[in-house]
C-alpha cells in the first residue's frame, strides 16, 4: 500500500488537537481518564491515584526498540518511550520496578516532545507509547508541541488493555495503531493477580472501540506498519489466562484478520512465586494447544 499519513496531523492542523491536549489536562483535577476512574484530583494529590501520576508524566525510557512485533520494529526499531507507573497492579509484572515503584524522571510535555523528535531523527518507524493509559494528557500535550516542529511518525498506544471509554474517545483520530494486551479472560480469575475487579468486560470493550477506531492491521510495502490494530496474549500456565475464551472473542467479536501475538516468554517475576499457578512457567504443550486453538479459530495473522 502507498505511504498514509499519521492521523494525528489532520487534528493538529484544524487546531483539535491542542483542544483535545487541554480537554484532557482539565480532566486531571477529577481524573476519570483511564478504568480506574479514580476521581481525584491529581494536580493537587497524585499520590491517590492508583497511577500516582500528577501534572508531569514519569518516564522510564527513550530509546529504538528491536524486539517488538516484526510490523513495528522493522529494521529500525520502535521509537518507545516507557512510561513510569501503571493503571493495573499484575503481580507479575516482568517490568515492576516501572510499573509498581515508579522507576525513571518526570518530564514536562516540551521535554517529551523532543524526546518525540529525536527518535524521528533517529530513523524510528514509529513512536511506541508503552503503558500510555495513565499518561493520555500528557502524551497529546506533547504532540501537539511535536506535530508543530515536523513529527509525522505513526504513534503506538502499547497499553495492558484496561482502557476506558473517556480516555480512548480522546485518541480517536490521534493513534494509529492499537497494541492492547487481552491479560485474562474472566474478571474474577484476574482480580487477584491485577488487582481491579473488572478487567475482562472492560478490556473487551476497550479492544472493540480500538479496532473501530483503525480496524484491522494495514502495513506499507516494506511490511512496518501503518494502522490498525494488534493484540498480545500472554499463555499462563494452568490456562489461567483463558486463553480459548480470549482467541473465541476476538475471532468471532473483533476480526478472524486480527495480528495476534501469542507470546511465549512468560517466567515467574515480582510476586508471581506466592500464587499457585503462576509460579512455573508454561509448557511446550500449553504453548502448542494456544496456536492450535488460534489456527482452529481461523486467526491467521499470528506473530
Amino acid at each position: 500500500m502507498t505511504s498514509v499519513e499519521a492521523a494525528y496531523l489532520a487534528l493538529h492542523r484544524s487546531g483539535e488537537l491542542r483542544r483535545r491536549a487541554s480537554n484532557a489536562l482539565q480532566r486531571l483535577t477529577d481524573c476519570d481518564l483511564c478504568a480506574n476512574r479514580c476521581l481525584v484530583d491529581r494536580l493537587a494529590e497524585p499520590d491517590r491515584a492508583r497511577c500516582r501520576t500528577g501534572e508531569h508524566a514519569v518516564v522510564c525510557s527513550v530509546g529504538p526498540h528491536h524486539g517488538e512485533e516484526r510490523p513495528l520494529s522493522g529494521r529500525r526499531g520502535s521509537g518507545t518511550i516507557f512510561f513510569g507507573w501503571c493503571n493495573l497492579g499484575c503481580v507479575f509484572c516482568q517490568n515492576w520496578q516501572i510499573s509498581h515503584q515508579g522507576e525513571g524522571q518526570e518530564m514536562d510535555c516540551k521535554v517529551l516532545a523532543d524526546r518525540m523528535l529525536s527518535l524521528q531523527a533517529a530513523g524510528c518507524h514509529n513512536i511506541n507509547f508503552v503503558s500510555p493509559s495513565h499518561v493520555i494528557p500528557q502524551i497529546l500535550s506533547a504532540l501537539a508541541i511535536a506535530a508543530e516542529h515536523g513529527l509525522k511518525l505513526p504513534l503506538v498506544y502499547n497499553s495492558g488493555g484496561y482502557d476506558s471509554a473517556e480516555g480512548l474517545a480522546l485518541m480517536d483520530g490521534v493513534i494509529d495503531i492499537y497494541m492492547p494486551d487481552m491479560k485474562f479472560a474472566d474478571s474474577q480469575i484476574a482480580a487477584p493477580y491485577l488487582g481491579v475487579s473488572d478487567y475482562a468486560e472492560i478490556n473487551r470493550n476497550a479492544v472493540l472501540e480500538m479496532h473501530r477506531q483503525v480496524g484491522d492491521l494495514t502495513l506499507d510495502e516494506t511490511n512496518i506498519a501503518r494502522r490498525g490494530l494488534l493484540v498480545r496474549h500472554l499463555v499462563l500456565p494452568q490456562d489461567l489466562a483463558g486463553t480459548e475464551q480470549t482467541l473465541i472473542f476476538i475471532a468471532e467479536q473483533v476480526s478472524r484478520d486480527t495480528y495476534l501475538n501469542l507470546m511465549d516468554q512468560y517466567r515467574p517475576c515480582f510476586q508471581a512465586h506466592r500464587f499457585a499457578g503462576l509460579d512455573r512457567r508454561p509448557n511446550r504443550s500449553e504453548l502448542h494447544q494456544a496456536r492450535a486453538i488460534a489456527k482452529r479459530l481461523g486467526l491467521h495473522r499470528l506473530d
